[in-house]
């Protein structure tokens, strides 16, 4: 098998369920579903600062990195988001994430720059926008 094939599709994948659960974290954040803000049942107080703003910054940047959509400056605010909440909230606490409760906000950071640097991979929005009508998806390189 040629593992080169998959490389694409599977980073798509990877990127689609790094939004699908910032998104959900956004969602919690700002409207109150699935839980609510930290399992409390309800969403945090409009423009409330900095959760309600996190929030926001996860509902709509997650979407747009789900979707594939500008996903390069998306994933550079929600990147850059992730690591304000670690560096702000969480390392004051103790260095290591292990210790201080950061490895999500961590491993977020991570994921989106990532995501940031190597792009949405070709299952996107994105890479349908750059393509011409003669361009097949197997022959996009997104």
């Amino acid at each position: 098998m040629d593992t080169q094939k998959l490389a694409g599709p599977v980073w798509s994948l990877f990127r689609i369920v790094v939004g699908l659960l910032f998104t959900l974290h956004g969602a919690a954040t700002v409207l109150g579903l699935f839980g609510g803000n930290q399992g409390k049942g309800e969403a945090l107080p409009v423009g409330q600062w900095p959760g309600w703003w996190a929030g926001l910054i996860q509902l709509i940047c997650g979407i747009l990195v789900t979707a594939g959509l500008f996903t390069r400056p998306a994933a550079v605010l929600a990147s850059g988001s992730m690591a304000y909440a670690y560096f702000v909230i969480h390392q004051p606490r103790a260095l290591l994430p292990i210790q201080n409760g950061g490895a999500e906000a961590a491993l977020y950071a991570w994921s989106f720059l990532a995501i940031a640097v190597a792009g949405a991979g070709p299952w996107s929005l994105d890479a349908m926008r750059r393509r011409t009508p003669a361009e097949t998806p197997a022959t996009v390189d997104a």
